[in-house]
């Protein structure tokens, strides 16, 4: 593993300010230490891969 994998990924504040909850449409809050984008209206947690959001229902984990 580099130490490039090591470290976090920062998202693009204004990749998140475009990105939305695909269950309910509201905005999502960064999770840098969990690298996840959480939904709190529809108790999602959307994993970040590689610096790339995954934006599926079906991939993302309950709250």
């Amino acid at each position: 593993m580099s130490d490039t994998d090591n470290k976090q990924q920062v998202i693009d504040p204004m990749m998140l300010s475009a990105l939305v909850c695909p269950k309910t449409r509201t905005a999502l809050i960064y999770d840098t230490d969990k690298q996840e984008l959480i939904s709190k209206k529809s108790g999602l947690a959307f994993p970040i891969r590689q610096g790339v959001p995954i934006m599926l229902i079906e991939e993302a984990r309950e709250l």
